[in-house]
């Protein structure tokens, strides 16, 4: 989980492919391995001590439901990919946190990574967090980097038998925890779009370093999300064209419906990029405008104080005969003549609106 490049990639250098080696930060302590298995009557939810709990499990009269937080202990990656007979190939991927969202069919069950987006605790910085679905004929297995996801909804609705959800498929539980990361993604542009908003007011109001620093984060943020959400498109299209026998042809309309909200995904952070171009645009000419302001005021001062300057020169010459410096009334001439140059000069300069 994080927006630089994922750590120890340089590990698996010389290491025969499936391989298991966990590539990015350790998030949490231990390795924690809970099963929510359901029908329509029944509900069973535990947290294992070892994955060779899941045994019990692999019957197909239920649907069940195992979510690993925690991708450090590769060990217990490898034994839970043993029992549901997941190739070594896709349990390297699933340690891999640096992957861009995909699909792959492969024989009996689906192989998904999505990406988690959510603000950082404690600063405005956006996170993504990696999470791969297996979607097998009764079972779904997800994986977790961190503690705390946007499946408590779906929890609920299995706890309380809400909906449809526990009158359905595996397939369907894995359509909805990618529609509650799909969801997610709209909260966290809703927040952005309001902070853009914001910013675009205190542009045209108050342009100030402080203001072009947050424009530059905000771009920044556009990018990585930009990175992380637009293979979303691709992965729901393929699930909804996929012809696999573990996507029934009832959860085709709710795969398409899923589509267009990662196609409006896309679209808003398309939006908001494009904001934030104009943002800076203006900015740039609200501080343009100031300087060019500042530049008139220091122009206009300096033509009025020109012919007073020059006034000023003559007279401060030591020449011994000059008739003016005999003048009686001759200091308070200066005094008028220059007061009168300046006050025409400023008539005229209001009049062309100069000033």
């Amino acid at each position: 989980m994080t927006r630089t490049r994922a750590n120890g990639q340089s590990r698996k250098a010389g290491l025969p492919p499936g391989t298991l080696v966990h590539i990015g930060r350790q998030r949490v302590e231990k390795t924690v391995l809970t099963v929510i298995d359901y029908s329509e009557t029944a509900l069973d939810e535990i947290v294992l001590k070892s994955p060779e709990e899941c045994r019990k499990y692999l019957t197909p009269k239920t649907v069940t439901w195992i979510n690993l937080t925690g991708l450090h202990e590769t060990e217990t990656i490898a034994k839970l990919g043993a029992i549901y007979g997941i190739h070594p190939l896709v349990l390297e991927d699933v340690c891999n946190t640096g992957h861009r969202p995909k699909t792959e069919e492969l024989g009996g069950y689906l192989f998904v990574v999505a990406k988690m987006i959510y603000r950082a605790p404690g600063n405005d910085h956006i996170l993504a967090e990696q999470v791969s679905l297996i979607l097998g004929d009764h079972f779904v297995i997800s994986f977790q980097e961190v503690e705390g996801d946007v499946f408590d909804t779906i929890r609920n609705r299995i706890r309380s038998a809400k909906g449809r959800i526990r009158t359905m498929g595996a397939d369907y539980l894995a359509y909805a925890l990618l529609d509650a990361i799909v969801d997610n993604y709209f909260a966290v542009l809703e927040d952005l779009g309001d902070r853009v908003e914001s910013l675009q007011e205190d542009v045209v109001e108050r342009p100030e370093p402080e203001t072009l620093q947050e424009i530059r984060r905000l771009k920044s943020d556009m990018i990585f999300l930009r990175k992380n959400l637009w293979p979303v498109r691709e992965l729901v299209g393929g699930l909804e064209k996929s012809e696999s026998p573990l996507i029934a042809r009832d959860l085709k309309p709710y795969l398409r419906d899923l589509y267009e909200h990662a196609v409006q995904v896309i679209d808003t952070v398309d939006t908001l990029r494009e904001m934030l171009s104009a943002a800076m645009e203006m900015y740039m000419s609200s501080v343009s405008n100031r300087m060019n302001e500042v530049m008139r005021v220091l122009t206009v001062i300096a033509t009025i104080f020109i012919p007073l300057t020059f006034i000023v020169g003559v007279y401060g010459m030591n020449f011994q005969r000059m008739p003016e410096l005999g003048w009686r009334w001759g200091y308070p001439s200066v005094w008028v003549v220059m007061a009168l140059a300046s006050a025409g000069m400023i008539a005229y300069f209001r009049r062309r609106r100069w000033m």
